[in-house]
């Protein structure tokens, strides 16, 4: 098999003290992977002027994938064009307890579900501005009986819902759904009872693709109600689909249910291309002292190695590191340890 090309952004505060022990640990395994570090951000800016340079921008498309570690700068610009240039739609979020998570549940036993969520569209499109804008358009709110303009100076933000966009994401959804080994059950949620003309077309595109797929239940939610039966029942949840905003915090919500946003994973896969990053934030406020947990990292490494082939080490770098949270010896602080980030990652290398 000939080397597979992987892209590496480490990110900013403290990502940077996850990915690199992490693509470390993906180097000893020997597998035929090359990996790659190409300037973006502030680096890339002091050497060539852009914070995205065009040779960034032609090794990701020479790439066969790529490692995103959490950024809140000027690296941000190489991600927007890992999502709406290369058409990432779907954002995969896996949510699955292990013996050994600190969850905040008496019995977190058996949860095993996947967040899909939308990743293109709704309001992360980002258009927004002064309300005056509108005024041309005499916006009327028949929930406030009044128009836009009468509400007085403010700001506004566009939440746009295509269907070819969903279309895409759902049925990525039921076809997640078909491949997993689990209860084949689909389920939908958006706010369609306030928003019936947005979220509600959403729906409605969800109702029509579940007739194409007679072996898959399917049911739907409005969002609040599924955040309540999400907390109150995990265990029945197969795979979840929802648009944007509601996916990134609604998997944020799963994640706390395992024992927090160190332990969610997170892919995000177009038609041609998928890059892999954690769910969490950059964590400045534990930047530097060598303690932010590894483990989402590691298993989205695991799930970009399942993307490039290498089904058996990722089910063995998964293995490895299911093992250290059921020994309970080596872990970092969030999950009630006392182990730096590499005291885990070494643990995890040693079970390889």
């Amino acid at each position: 098999m000939p080397d597979k090309r992987v892209i590496v952004f480490d990110g900013d505060d403290a990502s940077p003290e996850v990915m690199i022990p992490v693509v470390s640990l993906l180097e000893s395994m020997r597998l035929p992977i090359q990996f790659m570090r190409p300037l973006v951000g502030a680096d890339a800016k002091r050497k060539s002027g852009h914070v995205f340079p065009q040779e960034t921008k032609r090794a990701i498309d020479t790439s066969d994938t790529t490692f995103f570690g959490s950024t809140s700068g000027a690296s941000t610009a190489a991600l927007f064009y890992l999502r709406w240039g290369k058409k990432t739609y779907a954002n995969i979020r896996p949510c699955v307890w292990w013996p050994g998570f600190n969850s905040p549940l008496a019995n977190p036993e058996g949860i095993d579900f996947i967040v899909v969520r939308e990743n293109l569209e709704d309001l992360y499109l980002g258009l927004e501005g002064d309300i005056d804008e509108l005024d041309s358009l005499k916006l009327y709110s028949k929930h406030a009986n009044a128009s836009l303009s009468d509400l007085g100076p403010g700001k506004y933000a566009i939440k746009a819902i295509t269907r070819s966009g969903s279309e895409r994401v759902i049925r990525y959804a039921f076809e997640l759904a078909r491949k997993r080994n689990k209860q084949k059950r689909v389920t939908l949620s958006s706010k369609y009872n306030m928003l019936s003309t947005s979220d509600g077309y959403f729906k409605s595109i969800g109702d029509d693709i579940a007739g194409e797929y007679p072996d898959i239940r399917y049911e739907s939610f409005i969002i609040d109600d599924f955040l309540c039966r999400m907390i109150t029942n995990p265990q029945v949840l197969d795979v979840v689909v929802m648009p944007n905003l509601y996916g990134d915090i609604i998997s944020d919500g799963a994640a706390g249910l395992l024992g927090g946003m160190g332990l969610a994973p997170s892919g995000c896969y177009g038609d041609d291309y998928a890059y892999f990053e954690s769910a969490h934030g950059t964590a400045p406020d534990i930047a530097g002292q060598n303690v932010i947990n590894p483990t989402a990292t590691i298993l989205s490494a695991c799930m970009m190695l399942e993307y490039l082939g290498f089904g058996e080490p990722a089910v063995n770098l998964r293995g490895a590191t299911k093992k250290v949270y059921g020994e309970g010896k080596v872990l970092t602080r969030d999950q009630q340890g006392s182990a730096s980030t590499l005291d885990f990652c070494s643990a995890v290398a040693q079970n390889l």
